[in-house]
């Protein structure tokens, strides 16, 4: 699935220059590691590893150095530097100066056609309807204790599945601020190594399906459009008008680094932020800044408030 990289990309590089890996205020300091890239230099270590390699290639060539040997293959190396740059990852820093305050850019421009539009049309055919799950007309008249019973148990036996059912009117508070809000960070706290930052879309493939993607932010910035999500939630509004419930549903995929609970814990997240009714909250205002690119936005921030229970 090839998903939402062009705009994903500019959207976080604009949006806060985000570590990937932060560590959490109860077990050490958040560190902002934007610019330790303009202190490392790996070029000169690849060159000491390979220098000596380097002489004898120049001494067969019959010339006199390393540096005879880089003027003559200049164009070549140049030709596979331009080829192997990805921006934001092997690419170099767009920034070097270390005391300057960091300064934001503008705000994205709206685009003729973002990544979400594109999942959007591709995901109309593939995305699973409710009926592929249960009997949609048998379900309807049932009360909502036994809805919520029968969907649980449809999923028992899947160990990589996510369930749950929402009720109509706090679903409509989380979508309302979705549509607002299709993109946004939140942090996977693992102990004794600090918190992962994870990027997550929304995405609305047709009228009863609404899906938000979960992707490491590090997959974001090193795979580009090959990036695959780690978690995929789908809410199903079939029942919502009838039965005043929404029913989720979501798979975990195996080997991606993101365990069934880590999910879980993402999605109480996204539940805090999304479900605001007031625009002067913390979350929301968070969820604002990122938005609209603001150098204002701060990881400490995000990673107090999502420790904060509820």
């Amino acid at each position: 699935m090839r998903v939402l990289q062009q705009v994903a990309s500019r959207h976080i590089a604009r949006s806060c220059r985000l570590p990937t890996l932060v560590e959490q205020r109860r077990w050490a300091q958040v560190h902002d590691i934007r610019f330790l890239t303009s202190h490392q230099k790996p070029a000169e270590k690849v060159l000491e590893k390979y220098r000596n390699k380097l002489d004898q290639r120049a001494k067969q060539e019959g010339l006199d150095g390393i540096g005879s040997l880089k003027e003559k293959y200049q164009d070549k190396i140049s030709d596979l530097r331009r080829k192997a740059t990805v921006p934001g990852a092997t690419g170099p820093p767009q920034s070097t100066a270390t005391n300057a305050p960091y300064q934001a850019p503008a705000p994205p421009q709206p685009q003729p056609t973002s990544p979400a539009t594109q999942y959007t049309a591709e995901a109309k055919a593939g995305v699973k309807t409710l009926d592929s799950f249960i009997d949609v007309e048998k379900t309807r008249v049932l009360p909502q204790k036994e809805i919520e019973y029968l969907w649980r148990l449809r999923h028992a036996s899947n160990e990589r599945s996510l369930c749950a059912t929402i009720q109509a009117d706090m679903y409509d508070r989380i979508a309302s601020t979705a549509r607002k809000h299709p993109q946004f960070v939140l942090p996977l706290p693992r102990e004794g190594q600090g918190a992962e930052i994870h990027f997550l879309q929304w995405t609305f493939p047709s009228e009863n399906t609404v899906t938000v993607l979960f992707t490491h932010l590090a997959e974001y910035k090193l795979r580009g459009e090959y990036s695959q999500p780690h978690t995929t939630v789908t809410h199903h509004l079939d029942l919502s008008k009838d039965t005043g419930l929404v029913l989720l549903q979501g798979t975990v995929l195996p080997d991606r680094g993101v365990s069934v609970d880590e999910g879980k814990f993402l999605l109480m997240c996204l539940q805090k932020f999304y479900s605001q009714t007031s625009e002067q909250t913390p979350r929301r205002k968070l969820l604002e800044q990122f938005t609209q690119g603001d150098a204002s936005f701060e990881v400490q921030k995000l990673l107090e408030e999502a420790e904060k229970i509820p």
